[in-house]
Formats: structure tokens, sequence, C-alpha cells
């Protein structure tokens, strides 16, 4: 691919492509003027590149830029292409790419927040990582600020929320909702009780992993950091991180450590899943399926604790390998549990299939296109159910996905049910590669000690099939025994974005199970909106605003 996307891109961009270079079997780095990287942009789109996510880099000590890279997976020829430009620090404007991408309005919106980049063309150029009184001119990512500053707030700075189409009201949903498992803050516009259009502000109490993992802890503590990210991805994120730096220091695991690997994703899988079948019924206020489906996800909880010693799929990734082996009297426990939810889950999948009330609230509720999902970046079951046919474990396989035979569930009703569906029968197909891989299971060691220091500057992307969809880790190589930068894009980043269109004139009681459908992760917030609704005005309560009306009473 390398020589024919040179080709093409040499032949429309001129000498503002400075280079392409393949940096191993599957990743090609593009590099180009920032003027020409829209155009670069389309054309790597043009040649079957779905961009992924964005990554923004700070290169002020080096040679005074910001660095800036998109990334695209084509799927169909296992391979990455990042697409990388710099600007200088004191005019950094690159042209967005988000007009051609809408998927990529989160990203160019985060590197606003965190470096400081402009993007003039940006259709939405608001907040998106950063709370509302940051003050301007600090930009977290950048090098010069420490990772524990916290800036002196601003009183009266609310976030400003789109403009509600003409005829509708605002109906607040969050940060914090009954309906809602974590806290987010959406502001639905409603007319009656159809749903006309949505605004959503999050990551109002950002943790500042990636930021903290460049400058306190080493290579081999991340890890344990990656897998808490998420409360369920936990071998999710220790696989990716721990991936993308043995691919940039060209390391080779054992054989035995990536089928350890494959194993406990799957367990994370079935128990991902099970997790969301259940909250998916309490949604539409059908606890029978909540209560068996998590009374079925109990059994696998007390198989992790055994083979990791928490009720977690958690502390078992690191670079290198694995951190414990899988005896055969272990491997006889993980069949048998398998083998009986398998069981339990057939006879809840046979009732799920012939209920109607489940029907009449997921079929045709939360409808967009495949086209839509495409334009989106929709990854996962949300990708699949609306007919878009992708799944890292197969297109880009990792561990031992490669010797693994499996079947990936792909439909096109493009609805709730749809999502349902696929999420069951994924169910199924881990099941089905867990004993593949406890039969295939080679002999020999688990983990390699990492002897040589990691060389600095090199660039490496991976990717995970997670529960939710696909997980990207970005990792460039640094000085000091720790990261230069180290960039996760999670599932629901890119799926969170299309909520607004799945929400579009659907009917407002349709809203838990939509937003849920796409099982979201959402980072926590420690402020809240407050709308009028007889004005439409909106304000927000600093965190001491809302610890003194509470002890009065009056909330």
């Amino acid at each position: 691919m390398r020589k024919e996307l040179e080709a093409a891109l040499t032949a429309q961009l001129g000498d503002a492509v400075i280079c392409v270079e393949k940096t191993d079997r599957r990743t090609v780095f593009v590099d180009v003027r920032r003027e020409a990287i829209r155009a670069a942009s389309r054309i790597i789109v043009a040649q079957g590149g779905r961009y992924m996510c964005s990554v923004g880099y700070d290169e002020i000590a080096r040679d005074g830029s910001l660095g800036l890279v998109h990334t695209y997976s084509v799927d169909s020829e296992d391979r990455f292409v990042c697409l990388r430009t710099k600007a200088p620090a004191d005019d950094p404007e690159v042209e967005s790419i988000t007009p051609d991408l809408p998927s990529a309005g989160w990203s160019e919106r985060e590197y606003m927040d965190l470096l400081g980049f402009k993007f003039p063309n940006h259709p939405k150029p608001k907040k998106l990582i950063v709370c509302d009184d940051w003050p301007p001119g600090i930009y977290p990512m950048r090098k010069e600020v420490p990772h524990d500053l916290v800036p002196q707030g601003a009183e009266d700075v609310a976030y400003q929320l789109d403009e509600a189409p003409p005829g509708t009201k605002i109906v607040p949903i969050g940060p914090f909702h009954p309906s809602l498992h974590e806290p987010e803050h959406f502001a639905v516009y409603v007319d009656g009780e159809t749903i006309k259009g949505c605004d959503y502000r999050g990551f109002m109490t950002h943790r500042g992993i990636e930021k903290l993992c460049q400058t306190q802890v080493s290579y081999n503590e991340i890890p344990f950091i990656a897998e808490r990210i998420c409360g369920i991805c936990g071998s999710v994120h220790a696989t990716a991180y721990s991936q993308a730096v043995e691919a940039a220091g060209g390391i080779r695991i054992p054989r035995r450590a990536e089928y350890i690997r494959t194993l406990m994703l799957e367990i994370e899988r079935i128990h991902s899943n099970l997790l969301w079948l259940g909250v998916a019924g309490h949604l539409i206020g059908f606890d029978t399926v909540f209560m068996q489906a998590w009374r079925v996800r109990e059994q696998l909880m007390w198989l992790a604790e055994r083979l990791t010693g928490n009720r977690k799929t958690y502390g078992m990734i690191l670079i290198g390998g694995v951190r414990r082996d899988i005896t055969p009297e272990i491997a006889d426990d993980i069949r048998a549990v398998v083998t009986k939810i398998e069981q339990e889950l057939r006879v809840i999948h046979k009732a799920i299939e012939k209920d109607s009330s489940i029907h009449k609230r997921t079929k045709g509720v939360g409808t967009i296109t495949k086209q839509e999902a495409i334009d989106w970046g929709l990854v996962g079951p949300v990708a699949r159910a609306r007919g878009v046919d992708i799944d890292a474990r197969r297109d880009h396989p990792y561990a031992a996905y490669d010797e693994m035979k499996f079947d990936v569930p792909v439909l096109d009703d493009c609805d709730v049910w749809a999502t349902l569906v696929i999420r069951v029968l994924e169910v199924y197909e881990a099941i089905r590669i867990i004993h593949q891989v406890l039969d295939r299971m080679p002999s020999g060691e688990y983990f390699v000690e990492l002897k040589d220091d990691i060389p600095p500057l090199r660039h490496a992307i991976t990717v995970v099939e997670a529960p939710r969809g696909e997980s990207t880790h970005y990792v460039i190589t640094g000085e000091d025994n720790r990261p230069e930068r180290w960039r996760v894009r999670a599932p629901t980043y890119p799926n969170l974005q299309a909520v607004p269109l799945m929400l579009l004139d659907e009917q407002f009681g349709d809203f838990p199970i939509i937003l849920g459908s796409i099982d979201p992760c959402f980072s926590c917030t420690d402020r809240v909106a407050v709308v009028d609704l007889r004005s439409g005005k909106a304000s927000s309560l600093t965190k001491s605003e809302l610890e003194r009306m509470s002890r009065k009473g009056g909330l």
C-alpha cells in the first residue's frame, strides 16, 4: 500500500509531502506540510482509510513546534496510516478535517483545549476537555505546565449550550439522574415528547492520566493505571498499551503469553456483555432480564477472582507478556464455568427473542443508517448493528487471534434491538474462542523481561477490540523510562459523538435505552448545569456552591 499511497499523495500534493515511511508490516507514516493536511486526509480516505483518532504532542523544546497525527485504519488490508504534520507553537493553525470527517470533531477540539491548536474551519470550536473557567493561555498537555497545576477558579462561568431549535424546550438530563449510571450532562431539546436535538458536556473531572504517565510513572507501571481507565475493560487497555510499547521497542513476547492475553480479553468480553444485557433490561423496566443476566455473570466474577485475585480482570497484563500462568487445573475450571454460562444464556436469549415488550422498546429505536454510522466513525456492536462489518480481532489480528476461528455478527436493522442481539451473539463467539485457546495453548514461557532501554521518539499505534468496540492506543517513546506521549481513544469516544443523531426525532422516554445502547463510559463530573425552564437561561454551580446548597436543603 505504501507505494500506491505515496504515488497518489505526491501526484496531487507535490512537495507538500515530506516523506512516506513504513515502520512495520502494518503501519505507514505520512509526513506532510500543515497546509496540505486536509487534502492528504481526503486521499487516504479515498484509498480506503477509516478515521480513528488524532494525537497531539508538544515538540516546543526540540524545534518550537506542536505535532499532530491523524490516524486511519485500512481494514481490508490490515494497515494503519498515520498522517503527521507540525505547526509553530506561536502560530498553531491547522486546517480542520472535521468538515469531511465528523468523527474527528472531538479530537480536534481536544487539542484546542490541551495544546492550543487552532482549527479555523472547525464547525463547532467549543471547549471539550477543560472546565468552563479554565484560564486562557494555559494548555495542560504542554510540557511547561506541571501535572498537578490547580489554577484559580472563576465564578459565574457557564458552558454555552447549542442554540435550541425553534419551538423546543430544554430538558437537562444529568449530571446526576436515576437512569444514568455515571455522571454526565445532556441538554435535550424537546417538542412535546419528541427529541429535536441535544448538546453534551462531559470531561468535567478529566483525570489527566495521559499527562500523569508521561511525567510521573515508568513504562512498567502504566499497565496498572491503564487497566483502571475503565471499570470493565481492564485487560483491554493494559493489552493495547503494552502492545504499543512492544511494537515501538521491537519486543516479541512469548506465544503462550499471547494466548493468555486472548483468554483474558474474551473473559472480559463475556463479563461486559452480560453486564450490559442486564443494564439494558433495567433501562426499559424489565428487571427480570437484569437479575438473570447478572446472576449468570456472577459466576464469571468468581472465576476472575480465582485467576487474578480480583473480581475483575486486573493485574494480568504486563509489557513483555502476562503476570500469571494458566495451569491445567485452572483451565478445567474455566471450561466448566463458560460452558455453564453458555447453557444459561441460551435460556435468557430464547426468552428475549420472543418477548413482545422488549421488541416494542428496542425495535426501530435509536435508528441511524449504515452510511451515518460510517461517517461518524462508530465502532463495536453499535457499528455492527448498523451493517458496518469491522472487528479489530479479525481485521488487525493481535495476541493469538490470528489462530482463532470465530464469526463477527453483523446485522442491518440499524437500531437498539440489533445492538442487543449482536452483544448476545458475541458472548457465544467469545466462549468459542476461549475453548480454542485452552485446547491449543502452546507450552513455554509467559513473560520476557526487558533487557534493553526502549529507544526514544519511536511512534507506534495499536488497536484492541474491546466489548464496546475498537480501543486505540498511540505511544511515542521517551527518555527516563517513560513515554514521551501516550494517547488513549476508548470506543465510547466516537460512539458518544453520534448519540445526538440516534436521539433525533425519537421519543423522550426512549432516551435512557438509546444512550445505554452504546454502553457509554463517561468521565466523572464535579459541576452541575442548571437550566431555568421558564427563561431557558443556563448557569452552573461550583463545587462549593453545590455543597453549600445541599447542606441548606436548597436542592
